[in-house]
This record gives structure tokens, sequence and C-alpha cells, in this order.
């Protein structure tokens, strides 16, 4: 197949209403956290809704806009539609959306049992019923770093307890009405369809779960009851609007881990009776149990490929109006399943935060110039740390009126030292800018040390191999396996020179290190990207070291690496290994050797494993460990390594050890400037980005390249 008709259902035409969209492509409501402190739509929250407009969506969603702000609003800096004194803003907004051939949709949006400002404000928070205490409080709390919880609960300090209120008939009468007005107001304000947000715990959403719905009137009991307040406000909304006017919802079609939660059973008859009250379309989305950190990669931004597909299906079937859909859908997915009629339209998230321009992309039949989604949660997790929205590949989502790149008054020549993710990115965009650049790279290929966590954690090979590309499409001279010395540098001639080299990794001091089943995070690097030992002549090398160490612990000779047959994966490593250090490589390491068959201990200082992991992601990760069970022992120091045992004190100050056939330590990276230093007598502006200055991992090398050739 052509690439020009590769994607031609989901770059087809669609209507929803009387709605035309130019292709099947939407941006999903997600909350930004960018509008002004009172709620309103500034140039921030515009330039970031206008970039997706730009880069070819069809329908740009302003995600959670709350119908009756100050009350029912969820989250800081949340977007409101609750006055007249809102229409200005969300008018130039759709003005410049409409500008770029895109529709503008508002998600109406009340928060109930998790609006924010009520609790804060000391409102009762709306929902059917008091919330049952729960026995077991779930492991939110338990992963987050304490200065994290600091940051998360800081708002909440001067709060009481937390008052309830179950809706009489007038509050559900009341709330309908600010449904309606709020939609009648974006219909004026020129948003072209609305959507009703019914799912992800707020205010429908506890009124149509089992879970937290335990009326017995008629707003509760069976699914007709449990969804009346959302149909008595769908056909509120309807009449406000006039029958020509596009409105859908997006609800759960499921809840995970909660045993009395909303089934797709539930889901498709709700959105049955929601099509007779007068939807236009219906958004499928999932929900949890929020006390679970897992609940936040489960539901609705879902860590699992097509993760909402089957139940998209299944409801497709039940209704006659069309079916909007999300969850890790890929294009080529997304074309497929639009095609077999499983679906309609693909609301896409991440991947749009990732690259705003992949309509765009597809369009002009060049996937491949599509920057990847990682689906490392970075986006969300910003939320629950009171910041805005922001990408790890993307260092300009959320930032899109102070990053802004232009291209340079004066060409020069300038001189990247380092072909990781850092290199790489700054070489790209200082090609892009006009420079001449020379990048050089002391190993065999592009990619540093991603190349080794993308081993651990395999979607950050996509952004590595986008990297890759984008440096060979444009003149950028590469030069691999050349140390860069003040000799080169000086021959080279460049006008500037930016460092980008990586951290260093040293064997910390932990008695018995030295033994050959202990593996240093350098080591590890080595097995994992390879090298030839017939190349190799400096016996003093700490690849020649490795390999000598790996010929007596196994006999292997010739490739040094992770020998990779089919989908197996082979390491000279034993059944039992013992991780000490337990933040973001560690941690990924346990997750990766566990599922491939070893039994895991990771020994951890601090009283929290994972840092370095965004927090949506290291829910996630952390819960894998426990469901393989890795055991994640914290608090725990002085650690000595003797004959395949592990000697460490716990925080009681008694003295434990564990059995280990291999023992790997993935613990002292630091920064590393001393090639920076090297250079600086030569008197050339020298600019240190990345590792080197401490590690910050991709979203660290992605934000300093976007930063320092800003000015460059």
């Amino acid at each position: 197949m052509s690439q020009a008709n590769r994607f031609q259902h989901l770059l087809s035409p669609g209507r929803i209403n009387q709605m035309q969209l130019k292709n099947r492509i939407f941006f999903s409501p997600m909350g930004s956290n960018l509008a002004e402190e009172d709620g309103s739509v500034g140039e921030r929250l515009r330039r970031y809704y206008v970039e997706r407009a730009k880069g070819g969506a069809a329908l740009v969603t302003m995600g959670s806009v709350s119908v009756g702000f100050p009350e029912g609003a969820s989250n800081w800096r949340q977007e409101a539609i609750s006055d007249d004194r809102f229409i200005p803003g969300i008018r130039a907004l759709a003005d410049e959306v409409h500008a770029h051939d895109a529709k503008l949709a508002a998600q109406l949006q009340h928060g109930g049992l998790l609006a924010m400002t009520d609790m804060l404000e000391g409102r009762g928070v709306a929902c059917p019923s008091i919330p049952r205490k729960s026995k077991d409080s779930g492991d939110f709390l338990d992963v987050m770093l304490d200065e994290e919880q600091a940051k998360f609960f800081e708002p909440y300090a001067k709060m009481g307890e937390v008052i309830y209120n179950p809706l009489s008939g007038a509050d559900i009468a009341r709330i309908v009405d600010m449904f309606a007005a709020a939609a009648e107001r974006a219909k004026r304000a020129g948003i072209d369809a609305v959507e009703i947000h019914g799912g992800h715990g707020y205010v429908f959403s506890s009124f149509l779960s089992p879970a937290y719905n335990q009326r017995t009137d008629e707003y509760g009991g069976s699914v007709e009851n449990r969804a009346r307040f959302l149909l008595e406000t769908i056909r509120g909304v309807r009449a406000a609007v006039g029958p020509d006017y596009p409105v859908w919802m997006r609800f759960d079609s499921q809840e995970f881990q909660l045993a009395n939660g909303i089934s797709l059973q539930d889901a498709m008859r709700t959105a049955q009776l929601a099509e007779e009250a007068g939807l236009d379309a219906i958004h499928v989305s999932a929900h949890g149990d929020g006390n679970y950190g897992r609940t936040y990669s489960t539901g609705h931004a879902t860590d699992t490929r097509n993760g909402f597909v089957a139940n998209a299906t299944a409801i497709s079937k039940a209704v006659s109006i069309p079916v909007i859909c999300p969850g890790r859908i890929e294009a080529e997915d997304a074309d497929r399943f639009i095609r077999e009629g499983r679906l309609d339209f693909v609301t896409m998230g991440r991947k749009l935060l990732a690259d705003p321009h992949l309509p765009n992309k597809l369009l002009a039949a060049k996937p491949e110039e599509v920057r990847p989604c990682v689906y490392c949660y970075t986006c969300i997790s910003s939320i629950f740390n009171s910041s805005h929205i922001m990408c790890a590949v993307n260092p300009m989502t959320g930032f899109e009126t102070e990053r802004q790149q232009q291209l340079a008054p004066d060409k020069k020549t300038i001189l990247v030292v380092g072909g990781g993710p850092a290199g790489m990115e700054s070489a790209r965009i200082l090609s892009d800018k006009g420079h001449k650049v020379i990048l050089c790279e002391a190993g065999p290929r592009l990619g540093g040390t991603a190349q080794f966590a993308s081993v651990a954690y395999a979607p950050n090979q996509r952004i590595v191999d986008w990297l890759r590309r984008q440096v060979a499409q444009r003149p950028i001279e590469v030069r691999l396996k050349t140390q860069v010395t003040p000799e080169l540098a000086r021959s080279l001639q460049p006008d500037e020179i930016v460092v980008a080299t990586g951290a260093k990794r040293t064997m910390p001091a932990i008695p018995g290190s030295d033994r050959d089943f202990v593996f240093s995070g350098d080591d590890m690097r080595s097995l994992v990207l390879g090298q030839d030992l017939d190349s190799l002549k400096d016996k003093t090398s700490a690849f020649t070291r490795l390999a000598m160490k790996l010929g007596r612990l196994t006999g292997a000779t010739g490739k040094l690496g992770l020998l990779r047959t089919g989908s197996k994966y082979w390491m000279p490593l034993g059944k039992k290994v013992v991780i000490i250090g337990g933040e973001l490589v560690g941690l990924e390491l346990a997750e990766f050797l566990a599922h491939r068959g070893r039994d895991v201990t990771v020994l951890e200082e601090s009283s929290r494993v994972g840092r370095g992991l965004p927090l949506v992601r290291r829910f996630r990760v952390v819960d894998e460990c426990h469901e393989m069970s890795v055991e994640l022992l914290t608090n725990v120091r002085d650690f000595v390594i003797s004959d395949h045992v592990v000697t460490y004190s716990n925080d009681a100050d008694q003295q434990r050890t564990i059995a280990a056939d291999t023992v790997i330590v993935a613990e002292g990276a630091v920064g590393d400037t001393h090639v920076a230093d090297e250079l600086t007598p030569l008197g050339i502006p020298i600019h240190t980005i990345g590792d080197c200055t401490g590690v910050g991992y991709i979203e660290g090398a992605m934000r300093d390249a976007a930063l320092m050739t800003r000015f460059m």
C-alpha cells in the first residue's frame, strides 16, 4: 500500500450532527492547568490549543471546562465557562482554531466528589450518597516521594474535613441548568460542539457507578435510574442549543479495580439511553479506584495499546450514532479500526502533546517524521505535582509562548560533543536555525545511554530512532568513534561548542563490588549495547575488564552483549538478582529482569523507590514489580557483598542477608563535565547540557536542548 493510501480511512472526512470534520483525528480533552487563575482563556492556553489545530487535527477539545466555576472546579487553573465574562477569551480561541480549518469543542465538567475548590472553600462536594469508608486506603501515597506528597497536599493544608452533599432533587435540577447554560454560552462563544463529561469520577460518573451510588430513590438502583441525572442533563443541553448543534458525552465504559464498579454491560445500556435522550456521539473511556496509583494508567490514560477498542466496538454495536475512541491507538491501527467499522473517530492526547503536527505529517505521507510519544506519563504526572501539562519528548508543549525558536541572525559553526538525545536534539535544532553543525560521538552509534534505557523500557527506542532520522535528514556532519580533544576541537574551528557527553557512572565504594558476579551500571550498558571483543586492544579498558569477567563467568567469547534470538533474551545473569539502587534505572531493570524469569530484590537507601520516573509511570512499574514478586526494600544501607550474599542494615538497625547469583549496582551516576573543562582553555563559548550537568534522563536532555539553543 502506498503511503498516500496508508491512512485513507483515518484521514477521510467525517460528520457529527451537522458538523463537518476534515479527518477522524481529535485532540483529546485533557486538563492542562494552563488557564488563567480566574478560569479564563489567556495567551498560554490559546497558543497550546491552536498549535494542535495548526497541526491538522480535525477537532480540538478544551478539556474539563467548569460549568459552575468556582463551584465544582476540580483543579488549579481550570478552564471555565460559568459566566459570560469567559466568552471573549473563548471566542478568540475559537477564531484562531477556525483559521486553521479545525473545529473547537468544549468538554463541560462538574467535579463532584473531586471538586477541589469546593473542598478548599468549605462547600459540600456533590455526590449521589455519602461514600462508604473503605478498609483499604490503596497505595496512592505509598509510591509518592516525600516532596511529591508535600506538593500534592500543599493546597489542602488549611482545609477542614470534607463535607459531602448528597444531591437533592433541587440540587440536581440546578446542576442540569448549569450545564444547559454553559452549552448555550459555548454556542454563543463560537464553539462548534460540546461534550458532557460523564466519566472519570466526576459528578455523573459517581451517579452511574454502583460502587458510589447507594441511593434508593429514582436516581439509584437500576442502570436506568443511575443514568437519570445524566439523561436529564443531556435533554437540558439539547433544549438549550437546538437540534442541529453537536452534543456528545465522554463516559466510563468500565471501572477497573472496583468490585461493584461500572461494567461494560452497564455502559452499553447507558449509551443507548443517552442516544435516546438526544446525543449525537459517544466518547468511550474508562476509570477505576482513584486510591490506587495504577488506575491512572489503566483507566483513561491506558498503558495498553488499543486499550478501549473492544469496549468501543461493543458500544458501537449497541447504538446507531458515531463512537469516538481514545486509548493508545497508533495511526495504523486507527485506520484499520475505522475501515472495519469498529469505531468512527479517534482521540489522541499524548500523541498530539508529543507532536501536534502528527495529522499533517500523515496527510503528507511522512509518518516517519512524527515525533513519537514514549508513554512515560510526564504529561499527567505534572498535573499531580500542581504544575501545568508538559511532555518529556517535546519541551515546547505547555511552553508554546516562551520557548519558540527563531532563525539565527548570524550563521555559525557549532560543534556538538555527544550523540545521545541531548546532543542529537541540539544538533537538529541548531541545523534548522541555519547553523553549520558538526556532531561528534565517541561510540560507534548515536543514541547514548538512551539506547541502554530502551532495552529496559522499549518505547524509549522510538525517540532514539526518531532523533537519528532527524539528524540523518539534515546537513549535519556526523563523526562516530570520535573522541573530542582540545586539538580536534581547535582544528574544526567552531564558533561555539555544545557538550552533551552524559553522566559518569562509577561503582560506589561497596565492599565486595569487585567480585565477578557484580555488575555496575556501565557494565549493564555495555551488555546491552554490545562490543566486539576482538576490537579491544587496551586490556585496561572497562569493556575489556568486563569481557574478562564474563569469560570467567560463562566462557563467552566473540560478541559481548545482549544476544537476541527472536523474542528471547540471553544475559550472563543468574537466577537470583539483587539490584542495589531503586531509582529509575534500578526499578526499570528490576521490571525487565523479572519479566525474563529472574527472582529480583531491589535495595534502596531512601524511603521510596522509583525516583526519576514520572509519578504515573512509577505507579505502574511498582505495581508490576509487586505482581511479579519483586521484593522492594527501602530504608536500607551499609551494603557488603560477599560470596554470593549481600548483607545490609534495615531501618531497625538489624543486619540482614540475601542470597545473590548476580548483583547489579544501579547507583553512582553523576554529572560529568570533564570534557567541557578540557575544552575551556580554548576560549570558545561552551554550553553544557543533558546528563553531564546532572542526571535528567530523556526529559532533561530534550528540555536542555530546547532552552540552550534558543539564544544561539
